[in-house]
């Protein structure tokens, strides 16, 4: 199998471990960094191909494929499979066979092929990544407060994604990979269900790649293919022990350490969190047609899935910074020449910093929700856009500017702004709107403007580097 390849782009689909550890709860990531494979996956795969079978009490094969059967096997079929041990070949074949037939229950759409599944233990997963980050994606990471100087983002995503991972779906491959942390090599039925459906979207609609889109747009795309998956999950563990037997879950292994990584794990997680209770929301509107259509027709900002009723009667304002930079300092050489965070991003740098009470994520608001992405200072968020510089000398600076609904929440933000630099950093205020930071990871002159419901952040090495950067 060949390496996979996680980039700013949908290249790979991949399930995450929950907060709390353990089996996924959520769905797959749109990565920021790019990890690429480059060890080699345990041999074993199991590929559901359609063969004459006996007939079963009840379970005669039909004649032509039908919706909840796949390769031998009905949707409410037992399944004589002890997993106790693991799953040989011939057993993982059948669970497949059997969780495809169930979605297309669930889902109303029909598997048009069959899909591999490998199973590799987390070592040779680890083994095979390779994680890469521009100097422009280190200055986005910065500007959000969530990776510091002192460390680089291609060694926290390789950390990350390393202890997080629980399966992944490579479109370009049409082949899904499942992350075991068992001595004996499991298949978790909500992660091999979740990727599933990403074999099901890419067979139905695809996946669109835009090295172009901005940040926001990107996780509000990626919010209705996790969405989707994450919610037919969701539905498919409400009918095990109810109206479906269904195989034990196996113990979810070691937890992901992220404790000083929350708030990347909080910009990341976000699509999974809030993506099925925005499928669950359309579906509820118009049934799985309208999810289907939304495909065609999808959400363009992550705070249309944080509140589902902006879509799609609402759009996020288009913010501009005009270049203002002077001496040796410029943008980056790079069409368009920044890129929007969106109000996901912005939420997470508050969570991380301390702008939000710590429990305020754990307290879900709407069916579906895994955590809580809105909060009063994040949801008056109409627009951003973050502009990286660098000097010849080798320095970089950036401007955040935000544009808010109203005077009230603008102000709001650059005070809690203000505060995270001066609470969780020790920045100390200079003339004006002057902050500096002495040092530890975001040591750097800050200029916070308000002016109206628009909030400028600019950043450079010292106080000296503002207005070269971006003239005040």
């Amino acid at each position: 199998m060949r390496s996979a390849r996680l980039t700013l782009l949908v290249t790979v689909l991949v399930v995450l471990a929950g907060c709390g550890g353990g089996p996924s709860s959520g769905g797959d990531a749109t990565p920021e960094p790019t990890p690429t494979g480059t060890g080699t996956p345990a041999p074993t795969t199991a590929e559901a191909t359609p063969t004459p079978t006996p007939d079963r009490d009840g379970f005669a094969d039909p004649e032509t494929d039908r919706l909840g059967w796949e390769a031998g096997y009905w949707y409410d079929e037992p399944l004589e499979v002890n997993a106790s041990d693991g799953l040989n070949q011939s057993e993982r074949a059948a669970v497949v066979a059997r969780t495809m037939a169930r979605i297309e229950r669930i889902r109303n759409l029909e598997f048009e092929s069959a899909v591999p599944v490998d199973v590799v233990d987390r070592e040779a997963y680890r083994a095979r990544e390779n994680v890469t980050a521009t100097a422009f994606d280190e200055q986005v990471w910065e500007a959000l407060l969530l990776v510091g100087e002192d460390r680089s983002v291609e060694a926290v995503f390789e950390s990350f994604y390393g202890a997080s991972v629980q399966g992944s779906y490579v479109p370009s491959e049409d082949r899904i990979v499942v992350v075991s942390d068992a001595d004996r090599p499991t298949i978790d039925r909500r992660t091999l269900t979740h990727e599933l459906v990403h074999a099901l979207q890419d067979q139905h609609f695809g996946f669109d790649r835009n090295a172009s889109e901005p940040r926001d747009a990107r996780l509000a795309r990626q919010a209705l293919t996790e969405g989707d998956a994450g919610y037919v999950a969701d539905l498919y563990e409400e009918r095990c022990g109810t109206t479906w037997s269904c195989l034990p879950r196996p113990d979810g292994g070691p937890v992901a350490g992220l404790d000083g990584d929350m708030g990347v794990y909080v910009a990341a997680y976000q699509p999974y969190s809030d993506g099925p209770a925005f499928v669950h929301h359309l579906r509820e509107r118009g049934g799985w047609s309208a999810v289907d259509a939304a495909y065609d027709a999808p959400p363009t900002s992550a705070s249309q899935v944080i509140h589902p009723d902006r879509y799609s009667e609402w759009s996020p304002e288009r913010v501009r910074i005009e270049d203002r930079s002077a001496g040796n300092w410029s943008r980056f050489d790079r069409a368009p020449p920044g890129t929007t965070v969106g109000e996901a991003s912005v939420f997470a740098t508050l969570h991380a910093n301390g702008g939000v009470e710590p429990f305020h994520l754990q307290r879900p608001t709407r069916s579906h929700r895994r955590y809580n992405y809105t909060h009063p200072t994040s949801t008056g968020w109409v627009g951003d856009r973050l502009v990286p510089y660098r000097s010849v000398e080798g320095e970089y600076g950036y401007v955040f500017r935000t544009e808010w609904e109203t005077t009230g929440d603008a102000a709001a933000f650059a005070i809690a702004y203000r505060g995270l630099l001066g609470e969780r950093w020790g920045a100390e205020r200079r003339d004006g709107d002057v902050l500096v930071v002495p040092s530890g990871p975001y040591a750097d002159a800050f200029r916070v403007e308000r002016s109206g419901t628009t909030v400028t952040v600019t950043n450079a090495p010292t106080v000296a580097d503002l207005d070269a950067v971006h003239a005040g």
